[in-house]
């Protein structure tokens, strides 16, 4: 179930966007959307969709594990668009 861990980040952004409607934080929900339905569509493919592992806390280590890395790229990005100022102002939010 290594998805959970990415799936509670991308409501709990999506819920910190609600409120505050900036680029990084879009950049960090849509990350997170991504690595939750990766992390779903691989349990479904291999049939352990609604299946709880012999090793919950292997996989809960997993989802932490996915969880961070998207956070690093997160970081990378945010260092990328501070360098080149045209990638902050890629994706234009509007209320």
């Amino acid at each position: 179930m290594c998805f959970y861990v990415p799936t509670a980040g991308a409501l709990i952004t999506s819920v910190i966007w609600k409120k505050n409607r900036s680029v990084k934080v879009w950049w960090l929900n849509l990350l997170f959307w991504g690595g939750a339905l990766f992390g779903v569509i691989d349990h479904w493919w291999n049939g352990e969709l609604f299946l709880v592992s012999e090793n919950l806390g292997s996989d809960l280590l997993l989802g932490v594990a996915i969880t961070l890395t998207i956070l690093v790229v997160w970081g990378i990005m945010l260092a990328a668009s501070k360098r080149s100022p045209t990638l902050a102002s890629y994706t234009k939010i509007t209320a």
